[in-house]
C-alpha cells in the first residue's frame, strides 16, 4: 500500500475528507495535486505537505478548469497515476419533491458531472503514464434510499453506476476505477449535523461518527498496486451502518418495549 513515485489529483482537497486524502497520499510516498475552488486553503495545505504537494484553483464542474488542472499537474510532476473524485456539495434537508430544481441541478453538476469531466480529462494522461487508478467518492446515500438526501443521494447512486461502467471500459488499458462509500464522517461539512466522538451517531453499528483519517486506508489501498486486481469494486466505510440494524438501535427498541 505504498504510493512511491505515484502522482494523484484530489479534487475538493482543501479541507475535510479531501485534505485527509491528500495527507495520506503524501504519507504513503506519493505526490499530490490538491485542487479546489478554495485556492487559499489548497495552497496552505500544499505548503504544509511540502515538495510532494502542489495546489491548483479548480472548478470540478467545468471542463476548461479540468484541462488546466491536468496540464498543471503534468507540468509540475511529469505524470498522473491517480485521481480521487472527491469534490461534492450536500442537498438541503428537504423531501425530494420539495427540493428546488436550481439546487438539484447544482448538486448534480458538482457531484456527478464533475466525475465524468474528471474521467474525460485524466484518462488521456493515465494512458500516457501507462495506466492508473481512479477512486470515486460515493456515499452510503448511494447504497440505500435515504430520506431527505434528494439530489445528493441521486448523484451518489449515479456515481456508483458510472464507476462500474468506466471500470469495464478502461480495464484493458490498465486503468482501474473503484468507488468508496463513506458513512457519516465528522468533517466541516457535517459538523452542523453531528458531533465528534463515540456515541454521537447510533445508526452506525459501531455507535459513533467516523473520523476522516479512518477513510485513508480504503483510498490509499485502491490507489496503490496492492489493489492491482481490484476494479469496479465498492468499498463501504460506514461503521456497519448499512450492514443492518445496529446494536444501539436494537437496544433502544428493546428498552421502549420494556417501558410499555
Amino acid at each position: 500500500m505504498q504510493l512511491t513515485s505515484k502522482v494523484v489529483i484530489v479534487t475538493g482537497g482543501a479541507r475535510g475528507l479531501g485534505a485527509e486524502y491528500a495527507r495520506g497520499i503524501v504519507a504513503a510516498g506519493g505526490r499530490v495535486a490538491i485542487t479546489d475552488l478554495n485556492e487559499q486553503g489548497a495552497a496552505e495545505l500544499a505548503a504544509e505537505l511540502g515538495d510532494h504537494a502542489m495546489s491548483v484553483g479548480h472548478d470540478a464542474s467545468d471542463a476548461d478548469s479540468w484541462a488546466r488542472a491536468v496540464a498543471a499537474t503534468e507540468e509540475a510532476f511529469g505524470r498522473i497515476d491517480g485521481l480521487v473524485n472527491n469534490a461534492g456539495i450536500p442537498a438541503p434537508s428537504k423531501m425530494l419533491v420539495d427540493e428546488p430544481m436550481d439546487h438539484f441541478r447544482r448538486v448534480i453538476d458538482v457531484n456527478l458531472f464533475s466525475v465524468q469531466l474528471g474521467l474525460q480529462a485524466v484518462v488521456p494522461a493515465m494512458r500516457r503514464a501507462g495506466g492508473g487508478s481512479i477512486v470515486n467518492i460515493s456515499s452510503v446515500a448511494g447504497l440505500v434510499g435515504m430520506a431527505f438526501s434528494g439530489s445528493y443521494g441521486a448523484s451518489k447512486w449515479a456515481v456508483r453506476g458510472m464507476t462500474k461502467m468506466a471500470a469495464v471500459e478502461l480495464a484493458p488499458e490498465g486503468i482501474r476505477v473503484n468507488s468508496v462509500q463513506p458513512g457519516t464522517i465528522y468533517t466541516p461539512m457535517t459538523a452542523g449535523d453531528v458531533s465528534e466522538g463515540d456515541g454521537a451517531f447510533s445508526v452506525a453499528a459501531m455507535g459513533r461518527v467516523g473520523r476522516a483519517e479512518e477513510l485513508l486506508g480504503a483510498v490509499v489501498y485502491l490507489l496503490s498496486d496492492a489493489a492491482s486486481y481490484t476494479t469496479g469494486a465498492e468499498l463501504t466505510v460506514d461503521g456497519g451502518w448499512t450492514a443492518g440494524s445496529s446494536l444501539a438501535t436494537l437496544a433502544a427498541a428493546y428498552a421502549e418495549t420494556i417501558d410499555r
